[in-house]
């Protein structure tokens, strides 16, 4: 069983991973946070958009395709390929960060890259506004993250809600980070928990 956690920056996806990784028992794949160019990025967007972006995509390809090589029963994914693609790159792109020629050949790289790897079994959704990521990013005190434009994040926000509402064609579970905390809610967490059962009954009862 396949499952991805999505959301904006400081959404909660690590957090979700870490937790749903130990009740199951099950092994996680997290976002790559080393990406060599994401100090220069915040200091200077336009100038370093298009590095970030093709170090990231590259990272969540190699990243997936050891997912499916290790076999393993369950796992969890700290966000997809595809926020790369419609949500970031399209972003920076769409904001004037990325020029059109960059842009498409990232597109191009990124329709290669996504036919190597299948779709997540179930998407988790952590939808949360802009202040509720502001006090979780200053929260955990990221010191490149600190920075962050609140337009930025918003846009990001608008991104996500379009994806999620018109163009992902698969199954998606949302979470109201807003308010549903899952860590100092147990009911939350529960809830969580028993949507990927239900989806991890399907998937057994199709074989």
């Amino acid at each position: 069983m396949y499952i991805a956690i999505a959301g904006n920056i400081g959404s909660g996806k690590t957090t979700l991973t870490e937790m749903l990784t130990k009740h199951y028992g099950a092994k996680a794949y997290y976002e790559d946070t080393d990406n060599p160019y994401i100090g220069d990025f915040y200091e200077d967007m336009k100038r370093w958009a298009f590095q970030l972006q093709i170090y990231f995509l590259g990272s969540r390809v190699r990243q997936t395709l050891d997912m499916l090589a290790d076999n393993a029963e369950n796992v969890f994914q700290d966000r997809t390929i595809y926020e790369d693609a419609y949500i970031f790159a399209g972003n920076l792109h769409q904001m004037g960060l990325m020029s059109g020629r960059d842009f498409r050949t990232y597109m191009k790289v990124f329709d290669v890259s996504s036919t190597l790897i299948p779709r997540p079994d179930l998407l988790i959704y952590l939808k949360a506004s802009v202040p509720t990521l502001i006090t979780q990013i200053r929260k955990r005190g990221r010191e490149y993250e600190q920075n962050i434009d609140e337009n930025y994040l918003g846009h990001l926000n608008d991104k996500y809600n379009d994806w999620i509402d018109n163009i992902y064609d698969g199954e998606v579970f949302v979470v109201d980070k807003d308010n549903e905390d899952f860590v100092d809610d147990p009911a939350v967490f529960e809830r969580i928990c028993a949507e990927v059962e239900k989806k991890r009954a399907l998937l057994k009862a199709k074989k």
